[in-house]
């Protein structure tokens, strides 16, 4: 049974439709900081978690350098050697095909042989399950 304190009015507690207050609804915007913030997170884990499971210790966060930007980990090779730029994303609203431009624009701008990009999912924050 659903208790009446939960915020439905009695129209939804006799249909048995559940809807949320419009007060939890409103979620609050992110601001400019609490997105770098994400963004430097999911740089920061990614890093840590592919120098782990790749068993090197020279993979780790880019810093930002510039306008040709050359991705946001460093230190990701092939098998044959060549160089990985990887963009990390962790914003809710998907945007693929901008992201696999930004990723092949840094791509190049690091002489690289493969962009891809590294997409946050929401409801998890193991960096295995990303």
């Amino acid at each position: 049974m659903i208790s009446m304190d939960k915020g439905l009015t009695a129209e939804t507690h006799q249909t048995g439709a559940i809807s949320l207050p419009e007060v939890a609804a409103k979620k609050p915007r992110r601001n400019l900081r609490s997105a770098k913030a994400a963004g430097t997170w999911m740089e920061r884990i990614t890093a840590e978690f592919l120098a782990f499971r790749l068993a090197d210790d020279r993979i780790e966060r880019r810093t930002k350098n510039g306008s040709k930007d050359r991705g946001d980990i460093t230190g990701v090779k092939t098998l044959q050697g060549g160089r990985v730029v990887i963009e990390c994303k962790n914003v809710t609203t998907l945007a693929l095909p901008q992201w696999l431009r930004e990723a092949e624009a840094e791509r190049g701008n690091d002489d690289a042989v493969i962009g891809v990009v590294a997409h946050k999912r929401h409801g998890t924050g193991n960096p295995a399950d990303q």
